[in-house]
């Protein structure tokens, strides 16, 4: 999974493993899955079409979802500055320890589908 950019949910990840791991069940991703996220290892994406997605790439950087396709891309470019966060962070009088920032819409594919 850590070498994979397609951003996957536990069943991909049941069924790239299955064939070397045939005793494997799909309870034990998933409870690896939330301790690889506890740990820091891994990131949650978000639920898309109904399935938990995961990113093992935990770098700073925010993510686009397809709402045709569903497909998830990276998006590395900073979108929230330091002096931002310590603003919000003195205002509401957080303590904030990582950003998850979400865009929603129509990929270059889909888009080129819909005309």
């Amino acid at each position: 999974m850590c070498d994979t950019k397609v951003h996957p949910t536990a069943e991909w990840v049941y069924e790239a493993l299955k064939p070397v791991y045939p005793d494997l069940s799909l309870g034990t991703v998933y409870r690896n899955l939330k301790k690889f996220c506890e740990s820091g290892k891994i990131r949650r994406v978000g639920v898309i079409n109904g399935q938990e997605h995961f990113d093992a790439d935990v770098s700073r950087h925010s993510h686009f979802v397809c709402s045709a396709c569903g497909r998830v891309l990276d998006i590395f470019e900073p979108l929230v500055g330091e002096e931002t966060v310590a603003g919000l962070e003195e205002k509401y009088s957080f303590s904030i320890e990582s950003e998850d920032i979400l865009f929603n819409g129509l990929c270059p594919d889909c888009q080129n589908k819909a005309e």
